[in-house]
């Protein structure tokens, strides 16, 4: 998929959501040629590398590189950065924030119920796809509760409350008194909404644009332009994972985004007259837009460090892809946590943590196996580079974890 995407639909405030989704079928591809063509392992990692920005790093700004990249994992407020330091030639931090500040992009919930950063037109998108498995995955979860509260009503009242942005213990207490009292004791009424509608975090002064109390806002307020329809969503979606993770399988979609395999198998099927077909070594069906890239299978991969969850290690069903089956257990914790790591040679091969040592940062890299000397060369210049970017805004960036590191 083209980057700027928002450049070619026109401004978001003049975002009309059939005009948009006609505007970008027009750029497809139609009638794409099918394959039995069958990709190596190789092949779809380094598909993966070149549409993920990790093969050569590019002068993309911060929109668009995120609309390349569909979304960055946002738990963490390093994490976004870290992800477009590794991609864009000369990213400096205050690009991004000055994205959010822009409403150029924004943070909120949505694939696999986790925080993200998207572009604010691909949010226009990206919700209508995910909120259908966000409510009902919310909702069964409330049942367990045994309370009978209409969350749909709730959700509209808090919406309305989050007009302008508020804190998370005001939603709460605003919530409380909306809900039954009796109900309200067993549960955290926010809790239940917050992942009902479409709620953004706003930007502050702080490192890394967002801190550990966040403020939410209802995104119809927050931007300017209308939410799609479900299916829409759902084929958009697809179309934007293809571009930037493809060629993929269904449950390699599913896996990254959440969204019910029916509603994703029916988004494949209306997207069939454009998108091309492959098969893996193992004969399954995958599915590519028409003009994604597919490097050489031994086109050189250069080191790179990436933040924790970066999107690329949950991208796929099969995660061999991208982590060795046999470090996997390393990397992702018990938790969920998925650590701050480095690839060679395509491949995630180890851990990196930031010390503070005489008040200068350091890159600390923790190979799972031996590196031949000139990709640690490569690697160890690229963790400085690292430690220069951080250590103005977070020298000991992702302290909170280092105790996973010391076990």
């Amino acid at each position: 998929m083209p980057s700027g995407l928002d450049k070619r639909l026109g401004r978001l405030r003049d975002n009309k959501c059939q005009e948009c989704l006609s505007a970008y079928r027009d750029m497809a591809t139609i009638s794409a040629p099918m394959t039995d063509r069958v990709l190596s392992a190789e092949e779809l990692n380094r598909a993966m590398l070149e549409r993920q920005m990790l093969l050569e790093r590019t002068a993309s700004p911060p929109t668009e590189a995120i609309e390349r990249l569909v979304a960055l994992q946002a738990q963490e407020p390093a994490s976004p950065a870290i992800a477009l330091w590794t991609r864009i030639e000369g990213f400096r931090a205050a690009d991004l924030d000055r994205a959010f500040l822009l409403r150029e992009v924004v943070k909120g919930t949505v694939m696999r119920a986790t925080l993200h950063a998207v572009s604010a037109l691909d949010y226009l998108y990206y919700w209508p796809a995910v909120a259908p498995s966000l409510r009902a995955w919310r909702a069964q979860q409330v049942q367990r509760f045994d309370v009978n509260w209409p969350l749909d009503q709730l959700a509209e009242q808090a919406l309305q409350y989050a007009a302008e942005p508020r804190s998370g213990t005001e939603m709460r207490r605003y919530l409380e008194r909306e809900a039954a009292a009796e109900s309200a004791a067993q549960l955290d009424p926010w809790w239940a909404v917050g992942t009902h509608a479409p709620f953004l975090r706003t930007p502050s002064d702080v490192a890394w644009s967002f801190g550990r109390r966040p403020m939410f806002v209802a995104a119809r307020t927050w931007l300017d332009g209308q939410f799609c329809g479900e299916e829409d969503g759902v084929d958009y979606l697809i179309r934007r994972y293809l571009a930037g993770y493809g060629p993929a399988t269904l449950g390699d979609i599913f896996q990254f985004s959440r969204v019910t395999r029916p509603r994703l198998k029916a988004g494949l099927e209306r997207l069939a007259p454009e998108l091309r077909s492959f098969r893996n070594e193992a004969g399954r069906i995958l599915y590519d837009v028409p003009d994604g890239p597919l490097p050489p299978a031994d086109t050189k991969a250069p080191p790179r460090l990436l933040p924790m969850w970066d999107s690329v290690l949950l991208a796929y069903e099969d995660r061999s892809r991208v982590i060795p089956d046999a470090h996997r257990r390393r990397i992702v914790q018990p938790n969920g946590d998925f650590l701050p790591t480095f690839m060679v040679d395509g491949r995630v091969a180890g851990l990196w943590r930031a010390d503070v040592v005489n008040g200068r940062t350091r890159i600390t890299t923790l190979p799972f196996e031996p590196i031949a000397r000139a990709a640690d060369r490569a690697l160890q210049a690229e963790a400085r580079r690292l430690a220069a970017f951080v250590e103005p805004i977070e020298p000991a960036v992702y302290k909170r974890y280092v105790n996973t590191w010391l076990k």
